[in-house]
C-alpha cells in the first residue's frame, strides 16, 4: 500500500499533550498539518508547548532553528471542523468517549472528501463501534500512538470490522515514512499492547497479595533478572494507578468478566485511599517524603563445601551449568535437569511450589530457582526453598550463586516464583492474541518492544525458555492457582504438539 504523499494535508483534532504531539510527528515528516481543538486556546498552547519542546533540541544539537521553524510553519490552527476539508487524513485525540468520538466523526464525513481517512487515536473503544452508524464506515481506522508520540515508536493501526484493507495498509504505509513502528491489529479489547501486558500487572498485583515478596523486591527481580527498564509496580507509579486500574477494569469487563483479567483488591484500595502514585506523591512508593524504598533482602555470603554436579541439561539455564564448570569445577553426568550440591539439590522452577515438587519427587532439601533473561549477565538470582527444606540446604543453595558472583535473594515459596510466572501468562496472553486472529506473533512482539520497552518480545522470549516448559508452567499454575486464570492458549498447545516455535 502507498502512503501518503507528503503533500497530502494531515488534520488533527484535540491539541493536548498526545494530539500536539502527532501534529508534531506530521509536520516533522514534511505535511501541511491542521491542528483543531474545540477548547479556545488549546491549539494555542499545544502550539506553544510543543515550540519549547523543539527549542530545547535546538540547545541540544539535535536539530537546528531553521527545521524548527520550518517544522512549526506546517502546523496551523483550524477554527472549526469545517476547516479541515482540504485533510486525506484527519487523526482524532480527543476525550475517550464513544458518543463523542461518533459525533465527530459524522461532521467530518459531512465537510471531508470521500476519500478522507479518518483515524482514531483510541487506545481502549472499539473501532468497529465508532465507525457504526456512518456513511463511509470502511475509511475509519484506529491509529493509536504511544505517548510521547514524537519519541515513541509504536503505532497500532487498528481495524474495525467495515474498515476497508487499503485504508489500513495506507496508514500503515504512512506510519512508517513518518519513521514509527506500525503493527496491524483487530478491533478487540486492549488491542495489542494494553491486552497482553495485563499479566506484567496483574500476576505481580497477585504475587504481592500471596506475600511471595514485597513491591520493591519484585520490581528489583524483574529489572536485575528480567531486564525490564521498570518494574510493575514502579510503572503504575508512573503512569498512575487509578488509570491502570481502569485501564484493567475496562479489559475486565469487555472480555465478560473473564478471570485471566480479574483486577486487584490490592489496587482498588490504593485508588480508594487516593494513592494514585508519583501524582498524588505516594503509591506503592513514597514521593512526599524522602523515604528510602524497603530493602530488597540479599543472602549474606555463604561457604561452599564440597562438589557440585549438573545431572542433564538446565534447559534455559544452561549458561549456570557452563559457568559452573568453568567457574568451580563442577562435573557433569546425566539425569533430569537437577544441580546437586553439599546438602541440597537445586532446580530452575516448572510452575509448582518448591514444597509441591519436594513432595511429589520425595526429595527433602529443594531449593528452586527463578527464570533470568540472560544467566550469564544477570547479578541476581532468586530462589524458594521447599518448606522441608533446612537451612543448611538454603544456605548452600545460596553459596551455590554466590560462587558464580552473583548475589541471591530467597522469596516465599509461590507457584512458579516471578519471572518464570510473569513470562509464561506474558506469552500466553501473546499467543492467545495471535490465535484469535488479533495480530501476527512477529507484531505482538514489535508491540512490546516499541510501545512498552520489553527487554525482549513475548514470542521470541517464549520460544527460547521452549514453549512445552512454559506450557508445563501454566498447567502446574493452574493446578495451584486455578485454571481458568492460567489455562494454556489453544495456540500454545498446537505448537508444542508440533514442535514447533511461535516465530518458526
Amino acid at each position: 500500500m502507498k502512503a501518503l504523499a507528503v503533500s497530502d494535508t494531515v488534520a488533527v483534532i484535540g491539541a493536548g499533550t498526545m494530539g500536539a504531539g502527532i501534529a508534531q510527528v506530521a509536520a516533522a515528516a514534511g505535511h501541511p498539518v491542521l491542528l483543531h481543538d474545540a477548547e479556545s486556546g488549546a491549539v494555542k498552547r499545544g502550539i506553544e508547548r510543543t515550540a519549547a519542546g523543539l527549542r530545547k533540541l535546538v540547545e541540544r544539537g539535535r536539530t537546528t532553528a531553521g527545521e524548527v521553524d520550518a517544522l512549526l510553519a506546517r502546523i496551523r490552527p483550524a477554527a472549526d471542523l469545517a476547516a479541515l476539508a482540504p485533510a486525506r487524513l484527519v487523526i482524532e485525540a480527543i476525550v475517550e468517549r464513544l458518543d463523542v468520538k461518533q459525533s465527530v466523526f459524522r461532521e467530518l464525513e459531512r465537510v471531508c472528501a470521500e476519500r478522507t481517512i479518518l483515524a482514531s487515536n483510541t487506545s481502549s473503544i472499539s473501532v468497529t463501534a465508532i465507525a457504526a452508524g456512518l456513511a463511509r464506515p470502511g475509511n475509519v481506522v484506529g491509529m493509536h500512538f504511544f505517548n510521547p508520540a514524537p519519541i515513541m515508536k509504536l503505532v497500532e493501526i487498528i481495524s474495525g470490522i467495515a474498515t476497508d484493507p487499503a485504508v489500513a495498509g495506507c496508514v500503515h504505509a504512512t506510519s512508517q515514512a513518518w519513521g514509527k513502528q506500525p503493527v496491524y491489529a483487530r478491533s478487540t479489547p486492549g488491542f495489542i499492547v494494553n491486552r497482553i501486558a495485563r499479566p506484567f500487572y496483574g500476576e505481580s498485583l497477585r504475587m504481592l497479595a500471596e506475600g511471595t515478596a514485597g513491591a520493591t523486591t519484585i520490581d528489583t527481580v524483574l529489572r536485575d533478572c528480567g531486564g525490564f527498564r521498570m518494574g510493575p509496580f514502579e510503572l503504575m507509579d508512573l503512569i498512575g494507578i487509578d488509570v491502570n486500574f481502569m485501564v484493567t477494569k475496562s479489559v475486565y469487563e469487555a472480555y465478560f468478566q473473564d478471570p485471566k483479567y480479574r483486577p486487584s483488591l490490592i489496587q482498588q484500595e490504593m485508588v480508594n485511599a487516593g494513592y494514585f502514585g508519583r501524582k498524588s506523591g505516594r503509591g506503592f512508593y513514597r514521593y512526599d517524603a524522602q523515604e528510602p524504598a524497603p530493602a530488597i533482602p540479599i543472602v549474606a555470603p555463604q561457604a561452599l563445601a564440597g562438589s557440585v554436579t549438573v545431572h542433564g541439561s538446565l534447559g534455559p539455564a544452561e549458561p549456570l551449568a557452563t559457568a559452573l564448570e568453568s567457574r568451580i569445577g563442577a562435573t557433569r553426568n546425566g539425569g533430569d535437569g537437577f544441580i546437586h550440591a553439599p546438602g541440597v539439590v537445586v532446580a530452575l522452577t516448572d510452575g509448582r511450589t518448591a514444597t509441591r515438587r519436594s513432595a511429589d519427587e520425595s526429595i527433602a532439601d529443594l531449593v528452586l530457582f527463578d527464570l533470568a533473561l540472560d544467566y550469564g549477565t544477570t547479578p541476581r538470582i532468586v530462589l524458594a526453598a521447599a518448606d522441608q527444606a533446612s537451612q543448611a540446604a538454603r544456605d548452600s543453595a545460596a553459596a551455590l550463586f554466590q560462587a558464580l558472583g552473583k548475589q541471591v535473594t530467597y522469596v516465599d515459596d509461590t507457584a512458579g516464583m516471578i519471572l518464570m510466572r510473569i513470562l509464561a501468562t506474558l506469552a500466553n496472553e501473546a499467543a492467545d492474541a495471535v490465535g484469535q486472529g488479533v495480530c501476527t506473533p512477529a507484531d505482538a512482539d514489535t508491540a512490546m518492544l516499541f510501545g512498552v520497552n520489553y527487554p525482549r518480545g513475548p514470542m521470541d522470549w517464549a520460544d527460547s525458555v521452549g514453549l512445552a516448559r512454559l506450557d508445563e508452567v501454566l498447567a502446574n499454575l493452574g493446578a495451584a492457582l486455578g485454571t481458568d486464570r492460567y489455562r494454556a492458549s489453544a495456540l500454545l498447545r498446537r505448537r508444542v504438539a508440533a514442535q514447533r516455535g511461535f516465530l518458526a
